[in-house]
């Protein structure tokens, strides 16, 4: 899109007043032009789908909580099919998981309700160019996300070796198996275990066993 064209926009979010408004205010910025609006997710790709009669939106401005399908959801599958254009999520909502979710989804900005109308248009324009726009709240926000998702992943700071151990220790493995198996000595294995033991702060194999089924680790190794 070059600077003499008009950054098309589609407003999807299941308040009709909210979306009045957006379109009312985005209609006075001269680069701007609304070219499509739904008030669902599924509404949303339906109209995709059939095509915009003016033309592909540049940007989705979307809200997160829709009762059909969520801002996340449908991020997703607008991804899969239209991978160049871009999403903005505008919520009322700053929970970790759901910033977290909406990036992985694909959305190049996570932007609050509670933003000024300028802020709203640079994260508009930011994203019309892929440039994420975020406030410091929700870079935060962001960032904890990440965190909580990369402990609950269930690698616990392993290695790849470590993985291979714990997962034959999950089938039951001896060290003596698990050694025949991996091509590495008792010892070696006897080492790995420990380093299991202490990584998953547990006491005994059995544990990590138990563990590892719990968590789902068994089948994803």
């Amino acid at each position: 899109m070059s600077s003499q064209e008009m950054l098309k926009i589609m407003i999807i979010d299941d308040h009709d007043m909210v979306r009045t408004g957006l379109r009312t205010y985005l209609m006075l910025e001269p680069k701007f032009e609304v070219v499509a609006e739904a008030g669902s997710g599924q509404a949303a790709l339906d109209k995709l789908e059939a095509g915009i009669p003016k033309g592909m939106p540049d940007v989705l401005l979307m809200d997160l909580m829709m009762p059909d399908m969520d801002g996340i959801e449908t991020t997703r599958r607008v991804m899969a099919k239209y991978p160049d254009v871009k999403i903005v999520m505008l919520t009322s909502f700053l929970e970790d998981d759901k910033v977290y979710a909406a990036i992985e989804a694909g959305a190049v900005s996570y932007v609050l309700k509670t933003v000024s109308a300028e802020e709203l248009i640079y994260a508009l324009n930011g994203a019309s160019k892929g440039m994420p726009v975020m406030t410091a709240d929700v870079s935060q926000a962001l960032t904890r996300g990440l965190r909580q998702r990369t402990a609950q992943s269930g690698d616990e700071g392993l290695t790849e070796r470590e993985k291979e151990v714990l997962l034959l220790i999950a089938e039951g493995r001896s060290n003596k198996e698990i050694g025949e198996e991996l091509h590495i000595s008792i010892k070696t294995v006897k080492t790995h275990v420990s380093n299991l033991l202490m990584k998953c702060e547990l006491e005994d194999r059995t544990q990590l066993a138990v563990l590892a089924h719990r968590k789902g680790w068994a089948r994803s190794i």
